[in-house]
């Protein structure tokens, strides 16, 4: 298993939140960190397929793009949660899906141009398993808006 070093904790922490928009964003980034930026690509590459960073990307603010988003819970029978599982994945507006102890036991959450296409997308859901118990639990304020973890 790929153990990280000093380095690499660098560039986790450098890349978490402020990504460089820059035409080289890489080179940016390999500026601050001593390497070239073929180097930091090759870091970020090894990195990512030993698990430790899922992806690089965007998080927007879905209500400032003209989108609406959601928290679901699902009661799901044992014998249906992959099932259930991989049919929400479908979903293109599925950012998150958790296996959780609760008798709520799947959370994800949704994200669509509309509550109405939100909702559609939970009776097709439901319909295509069998998953008649889905709770749609829309926000009303956003409290926390960043998650950053800082590797020493």
């Amino acid at each position: 298993m790929h153990q990280l070093d000093d380095t690499d904790r660098d560039l986790v922490n450098l890349i978490q939140s402020d990504f460089p928009i820059t035409p080289e964003p890489f080179q940016a980034i390999g500026d601050q960190v001593g390497l070239t930026a073929s180097e930091v690509i090759r870091r970020l590459d090894t990195l990512k397929k030993n698990g430790f960073i899922r992806r690089i990307g965007g998080n927007f603010v879905p209500e400032k793009l003209g989108f609406v988003s959601t928290l679901c819970a699902a009661k799901v029978p044992q014998d249906k949660i992959e099932l259930f599982a991989d049919t929400v994945n479908e979903y293109p507006g599925v950012t998150h899906n958790y296996l959780r102890e609760n008798e709520y036991n799947v959370w994800f959450t949704f994200i669509a141009p509309s509550m109405v296409e939100i909702q559609d997308n939970l009776l097709s859901i439901s319909e295509r398993t069998g998953v008649r118990d889905i709770l749609n639990l829309p926000a009303t304020k956003v409290f926390k808006i960043r998650a950053e973890f800082t590797l020493s």
